[in-house]
């Protein structure tokens, strides 16, 4: 069975988590959702409060299969914890999947690895990223995945259940939900 570890920061964009999330545990994927702070407790931009299954610092360095970071103004946290460049770092180097929706590929700039790549992101953030693919809803190069915002979470949610099961398992469910 497949892994995930979604990171939630204070401040994260509820539907750009639980949508993927949601899509990933129907398909079978193991998604272990780790929250940024101490406790397992995450409120998002819109105050909807996640009970997460631990925290980043109880995953420790543990590799999963795919590195999810959902966006939203709790990015800011994503990009100042030296953890979360560590774990990116350290999935990308073991060739696993990371994935990043709106302002969260600005992460994965941070680390390094948007060079000759392409991506997209939330136009918020196009500033930084000046290569950004501002009219594609979803974005594959190799092993990194990217996705615009809010808007296009189901569609980012079932190209990442495409990539960890396969295509017919990303179709059915989404004829499943009427996507």
């Amino acid at each position: 069975m497949p892994t995930v570890l979604v990171i939630l920061a204070e401040g994260f964009e509820e539907l750009e988590a639980v949508a993927p999330i949601d899509l990933l545990r129907r398909a079978g994927v193991e998604v272990t959702i780790a929250a940024l702070g101490e406790t397992i407790h995450v409120t998002g931009r819109n105050g909807i409060t996640l009970h997460a299954d631990t925290t980043l610092a109880a995953v420790g360095d543990r590799l999963f299969d795919m590195l999810f970071l959902p966006g939203g103004p709790g990015v800011k946290h994503l990009r100042d914890d030296p953890r979360v460049r560590a774990a990116v770092l350290a999935h990308h180097a073991a060739g696993r999947w990371l994935a990043a929706i709106c302002a969260a590929p600005t992460v994965l700039l941070d680390a390094g690895l948007l060079s000759d790549r392409r991506y997209t992101a939330h136009f918020s953030v196009a500033n930084e990223l000046p290569a950004l693919l501002a009219d594609e809803r979803t974005v594959a190069d190799g092993r990194l995945l990217t996705s615009r915002g809010a808007g296009t979470a189901i569609d980012f949610g079932l190209l990442l259940v495409e990539k960890l099961t396969s295509s017919k398992e990303s179709n059915d469910i989404s004829q499943s939900i009427c996507a």
